[in-house]
């Protein structure tokens, strides 16, 4: 019996091949999407608890590029770039908040203040036109 040429495997199992990539991508982001809604609604719903965690990089393949923070020295809510956070990848999102600071209120007490409560995962950053997340327990 004479073995299969590597141009004949390519021609059956090719499509096939490719068609379970792009069904495995598209359940990968899927499952990042519902993991980042599911831990978004837990931080509004109940405030907490941030971990665990989906990832920074689960969160960029959701498409959720915005980490909501409030201070809780000003309460004033800010959002961050995830996509330019000088962190693994693999870094949960809860390891985050340790390294978040207020500018006013840094720059009001004379140094860095680190109090910050994680709010949600957003697709865009805080706007006239797309308000700061409200709804958790404690928030007017």
């Amino acid at each position: 019996m004479r073995g299969m040429s590597t141009k004949s495997r390519e021609r059956l199992f090719g499509s096939s091949i490719a068609a379970a990539a792009e069904k495995a991508k598209h359940a990968r982001r899927e499952a990042d999407i519902l993991a980042c809604q599911a831990w978004t609604l837990r931080m509004l719903g109940y405030g907490g608890p941030a971990q665990p965690s989906p990832t920074i990089a689960d969160a960029l393949n959701a498409r959720l590029c915005f980490l909501e923070v409030k201070c809780l020295g000003c309460e004033t809510h800010s959002t961050v770039d995830l996509t330019i956070v000088r962190r693994p990848k693999e870094t949960p999102v809860h390891e985050l908040e340790r390294w978040m600071r207020c500018k006013d209120c840094s720059k009001m007490r004379g140094y860095p203040y680190k109090r910050s409560h994680l709010v949600a995962l957003r697709a865009t950053k805080i706007s006239a036109t797309d308000p700061p997340t409200h709804g958790y327990p404690g928030e007017r």
